[in-house]
């Protein structure tokens, strides 16, 4: 998986692609992260990447010459992958859409700054523009690192354990469940003994009714749209839960 990231920031990225999973990833030929300096496609000594709004107002606006240029330079006209522009103003990123992005192979990341794009990028150049929340941050670079992570994860190879991605919380519908390690006992608070079991069948199931109990305390909206059997319908209407045709 190829990751391109256009960004006036290049520098924030390294320590966070230097580290633990992503490193290994990295490493192993797995993913691909390429992040590219947009100044270098200025062409005033200043290495000028912003401008004042047409209009008047305050802050500052991403300048359309040295975006087209380095993307063009970079993926070709038109781009090669799809460029995704990160904004507030994007549809909001899920683990549906991190499912989405890594069966392209491969992606670009536009890291918006200041006040955002002048809107010929919007309109000629990026391909998605996408939020990572309901809330305003100084530049697109910290979710950038989250695409990375989040779309990182789905490709074979980059977790220790085959079926890590696939039993994360959201990634079933569901939060998920508990987690306990050594000691069996930490402070008089011991470990629920069905862990210690043995029994495959029922530390399953509990970790099922579990994740149904979290998500039911925690986000129940999600409920709506998880799949659920008839056995996890009954457990959760035993814990209060109503279903929407119900």
């Amino acid at each position: 998986m190829r990751f391109d990231i256009f960004t006036v920031l290049p520098e924030v990225f390294p320590p966070y692609l230097n580290s633990s999973i992503l490193k290994r990833a990295r490493q192993a030929g797995l993913i691909d992260v390429r992040v590219h300096n947009i100044r270098d496609w200025t062409q005033d000594k200043h290495r000028t990447t912003d401008d004042t709004p047409y209009g008047g107002g305050g802050g500052m606006v991403m300048k359309p010459e040295p975006i087209f240029a380095a993307v063009e330079a970079v993926l070709g006209q038109p781009p090669s992958c799809p460029l995704i522009l990160l904004t507030p103003q994007g549809r909001t990123f899920t683990q549906k859409t991190a499912e989405e992005l890594a069966a392209y192979g491969h992606i670009a990341l536009l890291c918006g700054r200041y006040e955002g794009v002048d809107e010929r990028v919007r309109q000629h150049l990026v391909s998605d523009e996408i939020s990572i929340g309901d809330f305003v941050l100084t530049g697109g670079e910290l979710p950038a690192l989250l695409i990375v992570d989040a779309v990182s994860r789905l490709i074979p190879g980059v977790l220790g354990a085959p079926d890590g991605a696939r039993n994360d919380s959201h990634a079933s519908g569901l939060l998920e469940h508990p987690h306990y390690t050594r000691p069996p006992v930490f402070r008089g608070w011991p470990v629920p003994e069905v862990l210690l079991s043995g029994d495959h069948g029922k530390v399953a199931r509990w970790r099922r009714e579990q994740a149904l109990l979290r998500t039911l305390q925690r986000r129940p909206d999600l409920l709506a749209s998880a799949p659920l059997t008839e056995e996890d319908l009954a457990y959760l209407r035993r814990h209060g839960y109503q279903p929407p045709e119900e």
